[in-house]
């Protein structure tokens, strides 16, 4: 039975100048309405958590979290999914330093058919508006980063205790390259030090964050959705 995972493998594939039909099969059989663009796979970990805390299943609801992987693809991606392709709601959430691509590949692909796209356009979260694209929720450095300050210093080491890497944490922090470095900035490089850590974290840190407390860009995020 067709999911999620096999849209997104199609329009991955649809994006590498592959065949175009299974993804507009799957998108109409599932149906997709909205996909959100994200720069990597623990952007899609953590937005899946923090949706599902708060009830939500992002997939039942025809919205396809997509890992673009980088965000310098989002023109790609938003030409074939968007308006002139099959005509999805397009969101982005991006770290501040790729903002300038998300805006530039979402208004080329809105302006393909303006009068198509207006009528559905959601409005940005109060606390994140974007003077480029209304459709961009932007994290101040990354994801991890504002989870980490969601959660805190303390809550996120404990967490990394229970998930067994607390002398992984404490090795990494012995190298001279973290010394003046702050513990949120630590912990946010120690993430991505081993293949598959972000993506772990990424989810792990979701899931123990209190929805009351999620932060800004992501709450307007699902909030939009």
């Amino acid at each position: 039975m067709a999911d999620m995972g096999a849209f997104r493998e199609a329009v991955i594939a649809w994006v590498a100048s592959g065949p175009g039909d299974r993804a507009r099969e799957l998108a109409t059989r599932l149906p997709v309405r909205a996909a959100v663009l994200v720069e990597g796979p623990s952007d899609v970990a953590a937005v899946g958590a923090l949706a599902a805390s708060r009830g939500r299943n992002l997939a039942a609801e025809g919205v396809c979290v997509l890992s673009m992987g980088g965000a310098m693809s989002v023109g790609r991606f938003a030409r074939l999914l968007g308006p002139s392709g099959l005509g999805l709601r397009l969101t982005g959430l991006c770290d501040e330093a790729e903002r300038d691509y998300y805006a530039r590949g979402l208004e080329r692909a809105n302006a393909a058919q303006p009068s198509a796209a207006q009528p559905n356009a959601p409005q940005p979260h109060a606390a994140q508006p974007d003077p480029a694209h209304q459709r961009i929720f932007v994290c101040a450095v990354d994801l991890e980063d504002e989870l980490i300050r969601a959660l805190g210093v303390t809550r996120v080491e404990e967490l990394v205790r229970a998930e067994g890497d607390l002398r992984a944490l404490q090795t990494f922090l012995r190298q001279p390259a973290q010394r003046g470095r702050s513990s949120q900035q630590q912990l946010r490089r120690f993430l991505g030090t081993k293949k598959g850590r972000k993506i772990h974290y990424g989810r792990v840190l979701a899931e123990a964050l209190d929805p009351a407390r999620m932060p800004a860009p992501l709450d307007g995020l699902l909030t939009s959705l």
